[in-house]
């Protein structure tokens, strides 16, 4: 059981919080080892916990629901959230079999649909489109055995958390993070060096960099990396979804076409394609995305704050 960068970091001793987090690790690390069903049923119970006991978060996902899904009552809105929170739960415990399970049992959780779509691409460079559902840290994992890659990461506010999360997503050779504060560089220098290049831009990264365009029909800041790097690079965007299957059946990982025609002449425009092809996929799977992050944070012409 590989915890010892929960020792202690550079920045003093260990500290109460520490503790809390080898706990919470030793405890995925263990259930990792139940029938898939089981820990399926352990993952939708902690998520009802993390309902009841996380505020914060569940306010933002409320938030958000309200925004997205207007057209939903207020108590299935609200059966929603809790289904978004199984879904978390479900994913948090599965991250045990990714971090340390043998390469086997991972492949038999995850497995790739759509591979005649990577086919196709006849050995162009490409850039995964990953969105963020419930399944992306079981996606990057699962893919980083089978092809050499580069995904983009942030820091996580613990820092011995953030080492061991760094050392479990690098457990296989294919894999290569690169911080997001890092710049541009190293994502031109991975494109150029035939290694795919993963994305998620669906997130509020400010102002900066980002556009406004509807998603669900709110306003959102979106960052143009996607079709800038495409532009600079000529790689083609290759979308993929991260799908979590019913029944502790595991998870697919669902490949689609490659975009025709992208990037435009308009990064507003891509922007919103983007936007658009994710939110198709979301309303196919609502309680699946990361509901838990304030996606309208930044407000155009610093309007006023939605949460």
């Amino acid at each position: 059981m590989e915890l010892q960068p929960l020792q202690g970091t550079s920045r003093g001793p260990p500290t109460a919080n520490h503790a809390v987090i080898r706990l919470a690790l030793g405890l995925v690390w263990l259930l990792r080892l139940l029938p898939l069903p089981l820990l399926a049923c352990s993952g939708k119970a902690l998520g009802v916990l993390a309902y009841l006991l996380i505020g914060r978060r569940r306010r933002i996902a409320r938030t958000n629901l309200r925004l997205c899904f207007p057209e939903l009552s207020r108590g299935q809105r609200e059966w929603l959230l809790l289904r978004h929170f199984g879904a978390l739960g479900r994913m948090a415990l599965d991250c045990g079999i990714a971090w340390w399970s043998r390469p086997a049992r991972l492949r038999r959780l995850v497995r790739l649909a759509g591979q005649e779509h990577l086919a196709a691409l006849d050995g162009r460079p490409y850039i995964l489109l990953v969105p963020h559902f419930v399944g992306i840290e079981m996606e990057g994992i699962r893919m980083s055995m089978d092809f050499e890659g580069l995904a983009v990461y942030a820091h996580q506010k613990n820092v011995a958390f953030d080492r061991f999360l760094l050392q479990r997503r690098l457990r296989f050779p294919g894999a290569r993070m690169v911080a997001r504060n890092e710049g541009v560089r190293p994502l031109l220098r991975a494109l150029r060096g035939g290694r795919r290049l993963q994305l998620s831009p669906d997130m509020d990264l400010g102002a900066r960099d980002a556009v406004f365009v509807p998603f669900f029909g709110i306003q959102a800041a979106t960052v143009t990396a996607l079709s800038r790097l495409a532009r600079i690079t000529g790689a083609v965007v290759l979308p993929m979804v991260a799908k979590q299957l019913p029944r502790g059946k595991g998870y697919c990982l669902q490949l689609y076409p490659a975009w025709d025609g992208f990037p435009g002449d308009d990064e507003a425009a891509d922007a919103r394609r983007m936007n658009a092809f994710i939110e198709e996929r979301v309303r196919e799977m609502p309680e699946q995305y990361w509901w838990v992050h304030r996606r309208f944070k930044t407000r155009p012409d610093a309007g006023p704050d939605l949460y």
